[in-house]
């Protein structure tokens, strides 16, 4: 995906959310289905479109992820934008199915590009450890946990592994790919309605990494292990065999954060930069 739309075409930034539960995930596949494929479905139908569209977003989230924040580019054609900005959203709604929901329509700032332009992502992990179980009405959004978990302890061991690091010991690795992400904010709380929420925000994220991140976290709640456990795996750079990445579930995209419009095409350059380590370069 190019940097600019080309000659005779707009940038259309989409602001949206949707339940993960049937989905195989962001990416098109072929033959499962997916959020990329619904909607870029639906962007050329209602627009009537000769060629395909081709959607690039801020964050590919797994099969069974959810989002209420998620942000996409799609670049249309000019006269098109013209003649059906101001009904798209509206038309969207009536041809996407109930599970993926686009909040904003509009045409994007000069550079942005909602993988590259933002600089952080924002999930939160939900977690039940009441000895009865989830409440079935939230059951698609909170994992159960069968043991009741300290999220003092649990704070206290994420304090360990904010900053620059490489996250190795909690990513599933891919080809070419770097491993290393600062982790801005990890925190937990207890809510009024008596879940165990994390606040997990970074620059980026990689495959996996909240996930087995949050189980890390689980085995000091509850005992199984003690503070310093999740920042020696993260020193570790290796897979611990007793981190479980946890169900997709529970897990929920909320919120990207962009710089100001005039660092967006600065902060696209950047980003494209494949990062190392202090001392490594």
């Amino acid at each position: 995906m190019s940097e600019r739309p080309a000659d005779g075409f707009v940038r259309v930034r989409l602001d949206l959310g949707y339940d993960g539960a049937d989905f195989s995930g962001w990416a098109k596949q072929r033959s499962r289905r997916t959020v990329q494929g619904e909607l870029e479905s639906a962007i050329a139908t209602v627009l009537r479109l000769p060629d395909p569209v081709e959607l690039t977003v801020a964050g590919r989230t797994d099969a069974g992820v959810h989002a209420r924040g998620q942000v996409a580019h799609v670049d249309l054609p000019a006269e098109v934008w013209e003649r059906e900005s101001g009904r798209l959203r509206r038309r969207l709604a009536g041809r996407l199915p109930w599970d993926v929901r686009v909040w904003g329509v509009a045409q994007a700032p000069p550079g942005f590009d909602a993988r590259f332009s933002a600089v952080w992502r924002r999930y939160a992990y939900r977690i039940g450890d009441h000895p009865g179980g989830v409440d079935p009405l939230l059951r698609g959004h909170v994992l159960w946990h069968d043991r009741p978990v300290d999220v003092d302890l649990m704070n206290d061991a994420a304090k360990l592994m904010l900053g620059e690091h490489d996250f190795a010991a909690y990513c599933k690795k891919r080809e070419g790919a770097t491993t290393i992400r600062t982790l801005l904010d990890l925190a937990w709380e207890r809510t009024a309605d008596g879940l165990a929420v994390a606040t997990v925000r970074a620059d980026a994220f990689c495959h996996n990494m909240v996930r087995a991140l949050v189980g890390a976290m689980i085995l000091v709640g509850d005992g199984h292990r003690p503070v310093g456990f999740p920042a020696e795996v993260l020193a570790g750079r290796e897979r611990h065999s007793a981190v479980n990445v946890v169900r997709p579930h529970g897990l929920t995209l909320e919120e990207v954060g962009y710089p100001a419009d005039e660092l967006l095409a600065a902060r696209s350059r950047e980003a494209r930069n494949i990062r190392t380590l202090p001392g490594c370069r």
